[in-house]
């Protein structure tokens, strides 16, 4: 069986009034931690929601190879600004109810459902905090939980929307060792971060990426100034884009 990829061409995406991003073309494979970077707006979120089928397209096509569809290949992880917290529900049942995709609407969970739900909850550290209330959890508490969520539909592809946002750092290395083990067995990886060295440092790919890609290559190619001034509106001699060629530098040299 052929690995999992997610292939766009020519996708765009359109609100009233102004144009999110134009013409992309990129393919997502199995087996490839991705790092999608660009300034705030640039479209990044919406882009992973429009794969997803979230957010209508105003042109081109989404393509999924493999033997599953779109819904069951890949798992998402939204910003957690956009999840209702409040909701009355523990840490497990939010995260079984992900498997809601995996079964018809009519049959309970089962034996199966409930082996994912514990094994998902594991990946993350959060057994411990099975039966907590999502409404007491800390924010990295309920970053995990969202991983969890797209953990449990035992995926091929993961879209990751700022993954790390709240973290602490004994939690972020967890979890990009965790990525990593999986990439390792073939699943794809697609990380949305703020976070230029986190990114350098854990992706085999990067894509920077303002209402199109602008650059898309291996991480240790992308050494020239140009594709980082053109996606951050930065100038040659800004201290940031000389912080981020130094770590790049530092790492391939």
């Amino acid at each position: 069986m052929r690995p999992h990829a997610i292939t766009v061409r020519d996708l765009s995406v359109s609100y009233p009034g102004r144009e999110v991003f134009q013409g992309v073309d990129l393919t997502l494979r199995g087996g490839e931690f991705t790092g999608l970077l660009g300034p705030n707006g640039a479209g990044k979120t919406t882009l992973m929601r429009a794969m997803l089928g979230l957010v209508p397209v105003s042109a081109g096509t989404i393509e999924v190879t493999g033997s599953r569809p779109i819904r069951n290949v890949v798992g998402y992880v939204p910003q957690r600004h956009n999840v209702a917290w409040d909701f009355p529900i523990d840490v497990y049942a939010a995260t079984l109810n992900a498997t809601l995709g995996q079964r018809p609407w009519y049959r309970r969970a089962g034996e199966r459902e409930h082996t994912w739900t514990q094994r998902a909850l594991r990946m993350v550290n959060l057994a411990d905090l099975a039966d907590r209330p999502i409404s007491d959890l800390s924010g990295g508490q309920r970053q995990r939980v969202l991983i969890a969520r797209a953990l449990v539909r035992r995926p091929r592809m993961l879209l990751l929307d700022e993954p790390f946002t709240g973290l602490d750092i004994p939690t972020t290395e967890h979890l990009l060792g965790l990525f990593r083990k999986l990439v390792d067995k073939g699943l794809g990886v697609v990380m949305s971060t703020h976070n230029i060295a986190e990114a350098v440092d854990a992706c085999d790919r990067l894509i920077l990426f303002k209402g199109g890609v602008v650059a898309d290559s291996k991480v240790d190619q992308l050494d020239s100034a140009t594709p980082w001034m053109d996606t951050f509106s930065v100038t040659e001699d800004s201290p940031w884009l000389r912080g981020v060629r130094t770590h790049l530098e530092a790492n391939f040299a």
